[in-house]
């Protein structure tokens, strides 16, 4: 059986025996080693499988499960890929789903540089290489939809179609408090100050971010909320997390030296009307060919979840047009 086709069973039986992780020489993916724990919440659908590529000089985790085109699904704060698992097993008959845990972020490994859009962008360009062979329709939310964005830009020949999920394209947040922008990204991009207040309150802080970007405030089961913050609760989590704020200067730059240029692939703009709304869609229209965009009703950030029924309805429409 071909190394990236093994699905690698977590459990408290291979932290007892000191799972190794083998690689493949041929694709640079490799078993997983077990999860933090034997949490049953953190195993892959059924069918799917846990798995590590070596992509641009970074050990990258990810879940594969179902048949079909390849679609990468790139998560956001403060979250990992377990985010995705309802999607995966809704549209797993139709689609291959590939959601990594992006770099810093779950089991991926954490690095000390390297959060700044265009990077994580080229780890997943690396990663399609390494996992979907070469090309996949890509979907991304909050900070993975920065991603995916920068991706799309810089990598256009790896991106079949592009799905941007309640984020904001870099440089359009508004992080004046004052006027009616986010507080959370100055706290955010602090050096230090964040891990300090949330040590030892890890779950709570990022129950109640949830929580708050929430229109229906009980659409994120607690056992994900379990699951994401015993990772940022990890040596080195809630840095890693923070550290995506902390590159977003860098990535407003980026995306500003793309002016004039334009998407030729087709996108979807997917957006809660108390999320984002419009601006998502607003942001993208001058940048595409090509958009298509979508406001849910009565959700808010959390759109998979808010809304899964109509989210992956349009997931399904739009990838398979």
């Amino acid at each position: 059986m071909p190394m990236e086709r093994r699905v690698f069973l977590l459990g408290a039986s291979s932290l007892a025996a000191g799972a190794t992780v083998a690689a493949s020489p041929a694709t640079g993916e490799t078993i997983a080693p077990a999860a933090v724990g034997d949490d049953p919440g953190a195993l892959p659908p059924k069918g799917g499988q846990s798995l590590f590529a070596r992509v641009n000089g970074v050990n990258l985790h990810y879940v594969r499960v179902g048949v079909g085109p390849n679609v990468v699904l790139l998560h956001g704060w403060p979250q990992t890929w377990f985010a995705w698992r309802s999607t995966m097993e809704r549209l797993c008959s139709r689609f291959t789903l590939i959601a990594p845990d992006l770099r810093g972020l779950g089991l991926s490994e954490r690095t000390a540089a390297g959060y700044d859009k265009q990077t994580v962008a080229a780890d997943i360009r690396a990663l399609i290489d390494a996992a979907a062979g070469g090309r996949a329709h890509v979907v991304g939310h909050d900070m993975g939809g920065k991603a995916a964005f920068m991706l799309a830009h810089l990598h256009p020949e790896h991106v079949d179609r592009l799905v941007m999920v309640d984020c904001l394209v870099p440089g359009t947040e508004n992080m004046d408090s004052l006027r009616g922008g986010a507080w959370h990204y100055g706290f955010h991009m602090a050096p230090d100050f964040p891990e300090m207040l949330t040590r030892g309150r890890e779950r709570d802080y990022i129950a109640a971010q949830i929580r708050a970007w929430s229109y229906r405030k009980d659409a994120v089961p607690d056992d994900a909320i379990d699951e994401f913050a015993r990772h940022y609760a990890s040596d080195g989590g809630m840095t890693a997390g923070f550290n995506y704020y902390r590159a977003l200067k860098d990535d407003a730059a980026a995306a500003a030296s793309l002016k004039g240029r334009k998407l030729d692939m087709p996108v979807l703009a997917i957006a809660g009307r108390y999320g984002v709304g419009e601006r998502l869609a607003d942001a993208l229209r001058p940048q595409t060919t090509n958009l298509r965009s979508v406001i849910v009703e009565d959700s808010g950030h959390f759109v998979a979840d808010e809304a899964p029924e109509q989210f992956c309805a349009q997931l399904e429409g739009f990838l398979s047009a």
